[in-house]
């Protein structure tokens, strides 16, 4: 299925959260796969994967210690552990919003490989201006959505949402929040959150970085007032007390985090991240067609149930035309929003 095969419209299904498991444990599901190095056992049966797909790439668009690097290391541990492929090597291709990545996918030749992405990548395309887009893709499936989370540092003085919005509208440019790529799903939270609280466009001052890892670095050394990523992100601090949970953004609380969502606090913003999985343009039928039922027994596996408990991701999985036309829909989507908060014109 390429992206200029006709296509059915579909809704996009509401996210509900499971119970949220805050933590360490995103770590004990990936431990083991090393960036850019081969995770491999060689494999069985598993619906036949091993035999389809011999030796799978998987690129996570944005450095180590992120929402992607995260889903490309679970899908790797659990792709082996369901021997669905011989080997799976899994690597880093940082920045820009992954659209530094979605490049070197617009020239890849292989044909057993998967780039992690998802919505943080539909808003990057936007703001950078990329060259490639996803009309240079080949679409697989939609995997998971995760709740985003806004954060301070434990000895913040903003208690609540509001006192951290209220400051916004007071010192502008004084309150800094951290997040992911600029256009990303973090930074249009953000600006979802002012615009919904009164404050002006250019008081918005959001610090972009790469990797989830690095904006954690600068909450937890006092170098931003705030921050805004994936419920998992910042899972283990908000549990030991590092950071305080001010909201979450879905439709309903996130059990075992002790914050209201969003809509709760006062502001009518909710946001759901997604992420999914594509492959190289121009890909023959017949590896389109492996790489698609490797994906669609990974989300049949136990050990990709274990995942998505383990990660307290919400299981969103859509594949073929239905996943096709939802991409189309949320590029029109995405460019609403963006608009609507002035990031692009």
């Amino acid at each position: 299925m390429s992206r200029n095969h006709a296509t059915r419209p579909v809704n996009r299904p509401v996210t509900r959260r499971g119970v949220a498991a805050l933590a360490l444990a995103a770590l004990a599901v990936t431990a083991g796969c090393s960036g850019g190095s081969s995770t491999g056992t060689s494999g069985g049966g598993g619906g036949g994967g091993a035999e389809a797909i011999r030796r799978l790439q998987v690129m996570a668009p944005a450095d180590p210690g992120g929402g992607w690097d995260s889903s490309a290391r679970a899908m790797a541990q659990a792709i082996e552990a369901e021997g669905l492929a011989g080997s799976v090597q899994v690597s880093n291709v940082g920045g820009a919003g992954g659209t530094v990545g979605l490049a070197e996918l617009k020239n890849e030749r292989s044909e057993e490989f998967l780039m992690v992405m998802g919505l943080v990548m539909v808003g990057a395309i936007e703001t950078n201006q990329s060259q490639a887009t996803l009309d240079d893709v080949t679409p697989i499936a939609r995997l998971t959505g995760e709740d985003e989370i806004v954060v301070v540092p434990a000895d913040s003085p903003y208690r609540t949402l509001d006192d951290l919005v209220e400051d916004m509208k007071a010192k502008g440019q004084g309150v800094s929040i951290a997040g992911g790529s600029a256009g990303g799903t973090d930074h249009m939270l953000a600006g979802l959150l002012a615009q919904a609280g009164g404050v002006p466009a250019d008081g918005l001052n959001y610090v972009p970085f790469s990797g989830g890892g690095e904006s954690l670095a600068a909450l937890l050394g006092d170098q931003v007032s705030a921050g805004i990523s994936g419920v998992g992100e910042y899972a283990e601090q908000v549990e030991s007390g590092d950071l305080r949970a001010l909201a979450v953004s879905g439709e309903e609380r996130v059990e075992g985090v002790d914050a209201p969502t969003i809509t709760e606090a006062g502001y009518d913003v909710t946001l759901t991240n997604w992420r999914g999985v594509v492959a190289p343009p121009g890909i023959s039928d017949e590896a389109e067609e492996k790489l698609e039922t490797l994906v669609a027994d990974l989300h049949a596996s136990p050990a990709w149930k274990d995942v998505l408990a383990t990660n307290d991701w919400t299981d969103e999985y859509l594949a073929g035309d239905e996943f096709d036309a939802f991409l189309a829909e949320e590029e029109t989507r995405v460019q609403g929003v963006l608009k609507s908060i002035g990031l692009t014109s």
